[in-house]
């Protein structure tokens, strides 16, 4: 067979276009959603067309603080998730968000492997980004390494270091897991630790960062020094997502 003749292997295109963000971490608590959030607000600050789809039935971040733009999806319907990767293709000016909830990658992973979905994402010009959020313990170092086992190069990975959940991530450095991430192409973005009392002013009002930062919020407003706290530590997150490319 000559060499033109060769079969082609599919790879992941250098310009894709559309993306599926996934927001995992597969444990509870690091802080998935408010990954999600950042990035919603993100998507919003920067004239960026997205739609959400929030799997947690009981605690839904994005339905609960974006609602405009996201709807729930069931991580056990093939339906559901078949609807994620066909909406990112039929609009691929349009972002798709997903914020996933605790204990989702073994249904998910089955989802992918039984319905080629990075296959189809190959050759389709979507790339699918996995945000991997991490609190500062061992488990979340062990769950980076399972990531990287099960689908190696052919996702484009973004590790959060979630400050807010700890602030020593010695276990992730020495692990060897951040560089064999790093050398498979992830991005890796910090998010600093926020003022306890301005997070819980903003949830506790169900209210988006723009309506925090910008004193819009029904009730328990930010104080001027507490709304100057939001947006400098938005502008930090800020930096970190788009060096991130999404």
């Amino acid at each position: 067979m000559s060499e033109s003749m060769e079969p082609q292997i599919p790879t992941l295109e250098a310009t894709p276009q559309a993306h599926v963000h996934l927001i995992g971490g597969e444990k509870g608590g690091v802080g998935k959603s408010l990954m999600s959030r950042l990035l919603a607000q993100y998507f919003i600050d920067h004239d960026m067309p997205f739609v959400g789809f929030d799997t947690d039935r009981s605690h839904g971040a994005l339905m609960r603080f974006y609602a405009g733009y996201a709807s729930p999806a069931l991580i056990d319907r093939y339906e559901a998730l078949d609807m994620i990767i066909e909406s990112s293709i039929d609009q691929p000016g349009r972002r798709v968000l997903v914020d996933l909830a605790a204990q989702t990658h073994e249904p998910l992973a089955k989802w992918m492997d039984e319905s080629g979905v990075l296959d189809l994402a190959d050759v389709s010009g979507l790339a699918i980004h996995y945000w991997h959020v991490m609190d500062s313990g061992r488990d979340s170092v062990d769950l980076l390494k399972k990531l990287l086992d099960r689908f190696g190069h052919r996702l484009r990975y973004v590790l959060v270091r979630n400050q807010l959940r700890g602030d020593d991530f010695s276990q992730l450095e020495q692990s060897g897991e951040l560089e064999r991430a790093r050398g498979l192409g992830a991005k890796v973005v910090d998010i600093k630790h926020l003022h306890d009392a301005v997070m819980q002013k903003i949830d506790a009002t169900n209210s988006s960062f723009w309506a925090a930062k910008n004193g819009a919020a029904s009730s328990g407003k930010l104080g001027l020094m507490e709304r100057q706290r939001l947006k400098l530590w938005l502008h930090h997150a800020y930096a970190g997502i788009a060096a991130a490319g999404v």
